[in-house]
């Protein structure tokens, strides 16, 4: 995608072509150092999601579908921004909008997945009753709208800063230079702010009907007290699911902007862009059931950790992360 944006050649594309690349970059180291944890990556995946919930294809399509017809609506406004240019300086301003609202509605739909699909596969896991899918994200958007709405708001701005200071930390080790002089500071307000929006709280917002914040924090308090707070921490299942978003969004940006040079040479950038957005989220959106799966499993194992509906696959890994820690 790096390549697409220098070829087309101005600033802009220049500026979005060598981030491309570096962001390719960053991705390989990170793939060489995450290596270690693929193997307890895909056991757990294949775990969580031996048992799908039922009419899990036909909800994950339906919702791709309104996904797909709600881009080519923002689309058309973005088109409608850009015939108006000319005619208001406020242009950007509305294309601006009309992305964050992109985002958000994405965000949205998302999460109402994964707090539908964490409530079925926590019941399959504590041994509750089941649930009908269709009737859990019926309830989901009928009676928790709001928490969704809050936490598709309040979990990645925190989870943005938690990765930003883990990485400050990672890079800045002990050292006391003064540009990592904060470095702890950041930590105890990450690690305070993770404790008031996480991904796995959406799990007790579903199952409880918990408000977002309350349901964040006692579902961390369970890993801290079942001493799983590590294994959270290194969990690689959220990270599958953003890189795979990447990739898709940049197969659909490479199509998108190709498609674009030849048609019309001055749009490629921004075409690329917005195809770059779509592809991203349609795959985030595909991917929210494998994700809901295995938040469901780390908290029900963390409630219940001697339940027989659980293997040895957590048990083995913690012995495994004790040791390396002597």
């Amino acid at each position: 995608m790096g390549i697409l944006f220098i070829y087309i050649g101005i600033a802009l594309s220049l500026a979005a072509g060598v981030v491309a690349l570096i962001s390719a970059l960053i991705q390989s180291l990170y793939g060489c150092w995450a290596s270690p944890r693929f193997e307890y990556g895909t056991k757990i995946l294949q775990v969580s999601i031996a048992s799908p919930p039922n009419k899990i294809k036909s909800m994950v399509f339906s919702s791709i579908c309104i996904g797909v017809l709600f881009c080519c609506f923002l689309v058309s406004g973005i088109g409608g921004a850009r015939a108006m240019e000319n005619k208001t300086k406020l242009a950007a301003l509305f294309i601006f909008l009309i992305l964050l609202s992109l985002g958000w509605t994405m965000q949205f739909l998302k999460n109402a997945m994964l707090v539908t699909v964490s409530r079925v596969k926590y019941m399959q896991f504590a041994g509750g009753p089941d649930i009908d899918t269709r009737v859990a994200f019926h309830d989901t958007i009928k009676y928790l709208s709001g928490n969704v709405s809050i936490g598709s708001l309040l979990v990645p701005v925190i989870g943005l800063f938690r990765g930003f200071a883990r990485s400050m930390s990672s890079i800045g080790g002990d050292t006391h230079e003064f540009m990592f002089s904060c470095v702890s500071c950041y930590m105890k307000v990450a690690s305070f702010l993770v404790t008031s929006g996480n991904r796995w709280g959406f799990v007790h917002v579903g199952v409880y009907n918990k408000g977002l914040v309350q349901a964040s924090s006692d579902t961390w308090e369970m890993f801290i007290r079942t001493g799983m707070e590590q294994l959270i921490d290194l969990d690689l299942t959220g990270a599958f699911c953003f890189l795979s978003g990447v990739a898709t969004g940049s197969i659909c940006s490479l199509v998108g902007g190709i498609w674009t040079i030849v048609v019309h040479k001055n749009y490629a950038i921004e075409v690329s862009i917005y195809a770059f957005l779509i592809g991203y989220f349609m795959c985030r959106l595909a991917m929210a059931w494998p994700q809901a799966c295995v938040s469901a499993y780390y908290v029900a194992y963390s409630e219940n950790p001697q339940s027989t509906q659980f293997d040895t696959t957590i048990p083995v890994r913690l012995e495994q992360l004790q040791r390396s820690r002597k």
